[in-house]
């Protein structure tokens, strides 16, 4: 039975579209790649596939970012990703049985803080799109690095996912 994953969208900077070229359509290719590796590479995971994943992905900026951070994090800075995982919810397992679909999160990525790091590392925006957004999957799917375990562990599978959308490794020494 095929699944009917989703990924929703919502552009709320007008600057992404100048920035890059149809982000929703790479957005899509990456989640769908993310998901598919998932799926094959660690059933052990905490949320099953046995329904359609959905996801919320905002493209905004430093501003709303920074709004987030400090509200939910006590950070009054922006950042590049913040996720908000529906699995750190307690009444999302009661929720998750008696919906047709699994709702992970939200997912919010700043503009300027991506176009920045990507300028410093001399890659590609879309490459660094990618990595933010398989970053931002991993902690919906309840990943974490906390520890240096837990670190080495989600960066392998963000290398791994990278590298079915021919992506270079981003923890690479230049």
């Amino acid at each position: 039975m095929a699944m009917n994953n989703s990924l929703t969208i919502i552009i709320d900077d007008e600057n992404w579209l100048k920035e890059s070229a149809a982000p929703d359509i790479w957005c899509r290719q990456v989640f769908n790649e993310a998901l598919a590796y998932l799926q094959k590479q660690h059933q052990n995971i905490k949320i099953g596939f046995n329904k359609p994943i959905c996801i919320n992905l905002s493209l905004s900026n430093n501003v709303e970012v920074q709004k987030l951070n400090n509200s939910f994090r006590g950070l009054n800075k922006p950042t590049n990703v913040l996720s908000f995982a529906n699995i750190d919810d307690d009444a999302f397992w009661k929720e998750q049985e008696l919906s047709p679909e699994t709702e992970l999160g939200d997912i919010i990525i700043a503009l300027e803080t991506l176009k920045k790091e990507a300028e410093q590392k001399h890659i590609p925006l879309q490459n660094h799109l990618a990595h933010l957004l398989v970053h931002g999957i991993l902690h919906l799917f309840g990943f974490d690095h906390q520890t240096d375990v837990d670190a080495d562990k989600m960066e392998n599978i963000e290398i791994e996912i990278l590298q079915r959308l021919n992506i270079d490794n981003p923890y690479k020494e230049l």
